[in-house]
């Protein structure tokens, strides 16, 4: 039987506001609070809601048929609190419909796993605050990981599976596939305990990128002609993996175009040529690996090479990622909140994805900067104040182990007042049928 398992992202940038070199040390706030309004109420509104309604739609209105993967960002679902927590409200009843499977990622939705010297601290640190929070707000614990734009090597690998996930959803890339097939589910080379789904770029793509293309041979696309092409493959051809951003269905393809339309009618089209849906996690548990995969370079589901060089593919991205990350051990030793929540915003791709110089077929709105080099002097300056707070948190001159020593004697003094709370709590709860029988 023909499987498809269909996956959506959602994540949203923090908008990083003009940022003068003159303002580094006396301005601490880096974000364009407007823009982000905007932003993730437009998307709310023209997406979001639209399409988690009639996901919810199609998992009530199927019987169980229907199933659905979600990801979303620790950054994306803090915007969503604070100015769209309707939407946290759909996600929810999505989840309690028992249809959806919710995926861990990286909580900034940034490039952790690629970092040098420390990228599996940062990565585990990042995945489990993701994990805490999906299952704060939502009752559900991931087991399947999904890294930022489906990023993914051996080595990633191996950090993944050492976090106890069961699966890894990355892109079906033809430079790592060669003749193989996207169609199968295979394991990591390095660690068979880890199952890896591969993204099928076209079918996905055909949704996420070509359906209101009037110049599109196959425009206009019906849910029928679909699942055609899925039904008429090759027998042998099993699991469909379709992955894509939630604001396809809204933005990238206008609501105008019909795409929700064309979504609802998939299951009864694909129910009528025998193709199932499934969850990541389904797939894993009911379906055999066929082989080891090995990914020896990073690869991804952006632009036409697949891989990571619209992040660091040049001298300023790699700069700005060094040094970023450079300070990223002191960061966390501080334990300061402000810090921490300026870390997961500055560490987000987008940041880095602003600063390509790429010829790239579809064109990048890089919003308020004028060019790649823009970015970067953008970037490096709220880089030079975020360094430099950081430095009056933890000083330069004090090495890793004083600030290791610093923070075992703050942890001890945490512990000893959380010990003598519970103590003063038991001696006030032992004192109330004393003052009763008085």
């Amino acid at each position: 039987m023909k499987t498809i398992c269909l996956y959506f992202e959602i994540h949203q940038i923090i908008h990083l506001k003009r940022y003068r070199f003159f303002d580094i040390g006396t301005d601490h706030y880096y974000y364009d609070d407007y823009a982000n309004e905007t932003s993730i109420t437009q998307i709310a509104n023209n997406s979001y809601i639209p399409a988690l309604k009639t996901l919810i739609e199609m998992a009530k209105d199927n019987g169980g048929a229907f199933k659905v993967a979600l990801s979303m960002s620790g950054v994306g679902l803090e915007q969503l609190e604070r100015y769209a927590p309707q939407v946290i409200d759909l996600i929810r009843e999505l989840g309690d419909t028992g249809c959806c499977e919710f995926l861990a990622e990286p909580y900034s939705h940034g490039l952790s796993s690629l970092a040098p010297d420390g990228g599996e601290e940062f990565l585990r640190d990042e995945t489990k605050r993701l994990v805490d929070k999906v299952n704060l707000l939502f009752g559900k614990k991931p087991k399947v990981f999904r890294n930022s734009s489906l990023i993914y090597d051996d080595e990633i690998g191996q950090m993944i599976a050492g976090m106890g996930f069961k699966g890894v959803l990355t892109e079906g890339a033809k430079h790592i596939l060669g003749w193989k097939s996207p169609h199968y589910l295979y394991h990591s080379e390095m660690n068979p305990d880890l199952k890896i789904l591969l993204r099928d770029f076209k079918l996905s793509d055909d949704i996420s990128l070509r359906f209101s293309n009037p110049a599109w041979e196959s425009y206009p696309l019906m849910a029928d002609t679909y699942m055609d092409w899925i039904a008429q493959s090759p027998e042998e051809d099993g699991i469909f993996n379709i992955f894509m951003e939630l604001a396809a269905l809204g933005i990238y393809q206008p609501l105008s175009s019909n795409i929700l339309e064309f979504i609802k009618a998939l299951p009864q089209c694909a129910a009528q040529r025998g193709i199932g849906f499934a969850t990541p996690i389904e797939i894993i548990k009911n379906c055999k690996s066929v082989a080891g995969l090995e990914v020896p370079y990073p690869m991804s589901w952006t632009d036409e090479e697949r891989d990571i060089s619209c992040w660091l593919g040049n001298v300023m991205q790699r700069e700005a990622f060094a040094k970023l990350y450079s300070i990223g051990q002191r960061v966390h030793l501080s334990g300061d909140r402000h810090l921490l929540q300026d870390w997961d915003y500055l560490q987000a791709s987008n940041n880095f994805r602003f600063m390509t110089t790429k010829n790239n077929a579809v064109s990048m709105d890089r919003g308020i900067y004028e060019s790649p080099y823009d970015a970067f002097t953008n970037y490096m300056n709220i880089l030079g104040d975020f360094m430099m707070r950081v430095n009056w948190a933890l000083p330069q001159d004090m090495d890793i182990e004083e600030i290791n020593a610093f923070q075992t004697t703050i942890s001890n003094q945490d512990k000893k007042i959380q010990s003598l709370e519970k103590q003063v709590a038991r001696l006030k709860s032992a004192m109330k049928p004393a003052k009763a029988k008085k």
